[in-house]
């Protein structure tokens, strides 16, 4: 069984790709490397199902402006509002989930995401490819 990219992944990627056409995607991924393999990662398949992508920072291509923080605090908002396909989000040394009730707070691990920005995905999002309605990913 090959792996694939939630749909919800699919989706969210597709609404930068949209929005962002110029956008590096020079840290860009989804299916983990054999070190993710080592330990519980979104990025590994569970049962053929990768549940988390990675976004390079640089939505412009040139660096200039960084809009990526707004970015991944609208993602975590759209989150907070409801939308249950998203489990939690990695950004800058900082990471939010249901577990602080959407808040920021310190990200410690290994890797600090500061080149890009890592949304992990429920199960939820393994057959929900709706549109996310995230301001600057095109939603209102």
């Amino acid at each position: 069984m090959s792996a694939k990219l939630c749909k919800a992944g699919q989706q969210l990627r597709e609404q930068f790709d949209d929005i962002y056409p110029q956008r590096s995607r020079k840290s860009d991924g989804w299916i983990g490397d054999a070190r993710h393999s080592l330990r519980p990662s979104d990025h590994t398949p569970d049962k053929g199902i990768v549940r988390a992508i990675d976004v390079t920072r640089d939505l412009f291509g040139d660096g200039h402006p960084d809009l990526m923080p707004d970015v991944a605090d609208q993602i975590r908002l759209a989150a907070k509002a409801g939308d249950k396909r998203i489990s939690y989000v990695i950004f800058n040394s900082k990471i939010c989930s249901a577990k602080s009730l959407w808040r920021w707070r310190a990200y410690r691990g290994v890797n600090p995401h500061v080149k890009h920005c890592h949304i992990s995905f429920s199960k939820k999002g393994d057959n929900d490819g709706s549109f996310f309605e995230i301001p600057l990913l095109g939603g209102e």
